[in-house]
């Protein structure tokens, strides 16, 4: 049944993601054009996604997070608070990159179990830093990704080539607070995730994750950096471009690096 589901789920994310940039290459205004439809269609998707993880990852035994749950329940979450953003802000062309990645996401988590419970039943502080810490994941990974765009827009500009999609997204003015935005957010969940991380030390050495608290410290410094040099010199276009793209390596390091050679390299669970 999961299967079923899953699979369901993850054609309903390409399908948005396949209409948001079938919209964005017309740059139009008509039914095709309305990010409603899509939006309705990505819901559909997260809700059936969430009953999937509903077996997967939330068991009776505890948190399972292995690397394909930890990745697809990331991805779910990425999602899942782009399409509620994007409700009231114009932040739903992003979904033409992270909707068909929670779609891999789910399709990896089904394709290649694992189990590592990560948090016993009872445990709630445990869990809910770990859910604060991929919240602020998701958050910052959606600003990497409006990083990202606004660097193909800035080019764009640069080379006086400013048709096509550009005419189809926000101006870059505005694209820039959105981003600053996200990452203001996610820093505030990131310093709530690191500072109650700190009642969890003992179990961070007993699970060899030491060094993931140190990448995500370097990731907060980043980004704190960026936000106080937007703060105090103004900084934006290509300067918050690169700040932001590394801060987010670090988090990519942080979160999945050391799940991946723990887990898949090492085969420590």
């Amino acid at each position: 049944m999961n299967a079923v589901i899953g699979s369901l789920a993850a054609l309903l994310y390409l399908l948005a993601g396949g209409w948001l940039a079938l919209r964005l290459a017309r740059a139009s205004g008509d039914v095709i054009g309305s990010k409603n439809g899509a939006l309705a269609l990505g819901w559909s998707a997260v809700v059936l996604h969430a009953i999937v993880l509903s077996q997967t990852v939330f068991q009776p035994a505890g948190l399972n997070l292995g690397f394909f749950n930890a990745l697809s329940f990331t991805g779910w979450l990425i999602d899942a608070v782009l399409l509620a953003v994007a409700m009231i802000r114009p932040v739903e062309n992003l979904g033409i990159v992270v909707l068909p990645f929670g779609a891999l996401t789910l399709i990896l988590g089904l394709l290649f179990p694992a189990e590592r419970i990560v948090a016993d039943p009872g445990q709630w502080p445990l869990e809910l830093h770990i859910l604060i810490a991929i919240l602020a994941y998701s958050l910052l990974t959606l600003a990497a990704v409006q990083a990202a765009l606004l660097a193909i827009q800035d080019r764009r500009l640069r080379h006086r080539h400013p048709g096509g999609f550009l005419r189809g997204i926000p101006p870059l003015t505005a694209m820039e607070t959105l981003l600053f935005q996200m990452i203001g957010t996610g820093f505030v969940l990131l310093s709530i995730a690191l500072v109650s991380g700190f009642f969890f030390l003992e179990d961070l050495f007993a699970q060899h994750l030491a060094h993931k608290a140190v990448l995500s410290f370097v990731a907060w410094c980043v980004f704190g950096v960026l936000l106080w040099g937007r703060w105090r010199f103004g900084w934006r276009g290509r300067t918050a471009i690169r700040w932001t793209l590394s801060g987010f390596a670090f988090l990519v390091l942080a979160y999945f690096g050391s799940k991946l050679v723990l887990e898949l390299v090492l085969r420590r669970y």
